[in-house]
């Protein structure tokens, strides 16, 4: 049972790697994907993350039944234990990258909204089971789906508990791409190799933008945009970036 975060270059790679239990989590599993997450958050060399399960069967069924489930329906402890994990309040600014192979069941399928991209391999299957055993997924969906999607579609998805189709998931607006299996992974680390050569600093701003300008008023929200966008303009980044644009214009100029 393990969460295993690891780097090449400026790309992390966190992956969920209980294979022989469908990438089920554990409660030590649901703490450690919290602090990895954590990790690749406070270092500054990682400029994208790409999230992943071990295997080829499964990206997440979600909390371990046997363990998990248990522990929350006797009140050991409440599910906001679990926040870190499903980046709830947590800053997370820098961009994530979901690749999605197999099962993507409850809490997976939580976990995975948590992220900014999604790719799903062709024999992928998307389930959010809760309602059949009583409960709802809390995991950040009640918040996150509603507002990354149609209405419909979020309520279809949560209400019938019925699972769906990589196909039905990018018609949905919930996945980005569905691709071969074997080449799922893969097309997530392209997207974020691409990303992580950009600044880093605008990468971030934008994310922290679509993350807390969506529900100010209109007025505060272009306010705050401006002030973003001024930390930008004025960041090293920019510096650098723009020195670089002005070297090209003089050397076009000969």
């Amino acid at each position: 049972m393990a969460i295993e975060l690891t780097k090449d270059g400026n790309v992390a790679t966190i992956r969920i790697a209980r294979p022989d239990k469908l990438n089920a989590l554990s409660l030590k599993m649901y703490e450690d994907l919290g602090k990895a997450f954590a990790e690749a958050r406070d270092d500054d060399t990682v400029h994208a993350v790409v999230l992943t399960g071990a295997g080829t069967r499964a990206f997440c069924v979600g909390a371990d039944l046997t363990e998990s489930i248990p522990a929350l329906a006797s009140g050991r402890f409440d599910i906001s234990a679990w926040d870190p994990a499903h980046l709830k309040g947590q800053r997370f600014h820098k961009p994530l990258v979901c690749a999605v192979r197999g099962l993507c069941i409850g809490g997976g399928f939580e976990i995975m909204l948590a992220s900014d991209i999604r790719i799903a391999s062709s024999d992928a299957v998307f389930q959010l089971p809760e309602p059949v055993h009583g409960f709802v997924p809390a995991g950040g969906t009640l918040v996150r789906l509603v507002r990354q999607i149609g209405y419909a579609h979020a309520m279809e998805i949560m209400l019938t508990a019925r699972r769906f189709s990589p196909d039905e998931m990018v018609r949905f607006g919930v996945v980005n791409q569905v691709v071969a299996p074997e080449v799922v992974e893969t097309r997530a680390h392209e997207i974020a190799d691409g990303i992580a050569a950009l600044s880093p600093t605008a990468i971030q701003t934008i994310k922290e933008a679509a993350l807390t300008l969506q529900d100010a008023s209109w007025d505060e929200a272009f306010a705050h945009e401006a002030a973003l966008g001024q930390r930008t303009f004025t960041s090293e980044d920019a510096r650098r970036g723009l020195a670089a644009f002005a070297s090209r214009a003089e050397r076009g100029k000969h």
